[in-house]
């Protein structure tokens, strides 16, 4: 028996390939991530990962499930905890544009449309697309936003700053603040 798997006991073979392709996308962008590196540091034999993923595609689509199930908990939790309507829009977009910031390789995954295909998500990824959007949506009417217009401007608005903030343009306190005011100034009269 190899060393791999005289390691490998806790039977939840799934978990623990998924928790290494995680912990690899936190080092590298998910096209870098290969079967064979998820095995090696999950510690489990090279092919092991073929019983969970059918191919790479597998793997990539799994990553960007995780993270986008990741990117809403942390808008849900930051609109959640506001205290008003206006401070949960600004509390939302802000927990937006920190994920894209802290977690670059898994908001990069969540919009490739080579793994998260424009109008044909996963089963897994298309209700967390509807809930992000639900949340977004929701903070948007509260404070006046009636148009679906509106919320994609705004959608747009965070993630435009999330992604260039992330690729280094300029500081987070920076995007931060910039979301802030211009949805501050956004607001209906």
């Amino acid at each position: 028996m190899s060393t791999s798997r005289a390691a490998y006991h806790h039977g939840d073979l799934a978990h623990a390939l998924e928790a290494a392709a995680m912990r690899l996308l936190e080092e590298k962008p998910a096209q870098e991530i290969s079967l064979r590196e998820v095995a090696r540091s999950a510690n489990v034999s090279h092919n092991a990962p073929y019983h969970h993923f059918a191919d790479r595609q597998g793997l990539l689509k799994v990553l960007a499930e995780r993270s986008m199930a990741d990117l809403v908990a942390v808008v849900r939790s930051a609109i959640a905890a506001a205290d008003e309507p206006v401070s949960a829009l600004v509390a939302g977009g802000g927990a937006y544009i920190r994920y894209a910031v802290q977690n670059p390789h898994g908001f990069d995954v969540i919009y490739d449309p080579t793994v998260c295909i424009p109008g044909e998500p996963s089963a897994t990824m298309a209700p967390l697309i509807v809930e992000l959007e639900e949340e977004l949506r929701t903070a948007a009417v509260a404070v006046g936003f009636a148009e679906a217009t509106d919320v994609l401007a705004l959608w747009g608005l965070i993630h435009g700053l999330g992604t260039l903030c992330a690729a280094g343009h300029f500081e987070l306190d920076a995007a931060l603040a910039a979301g802030e005011a211009a949805l501050r100034r956004m607001l209906p009269a």
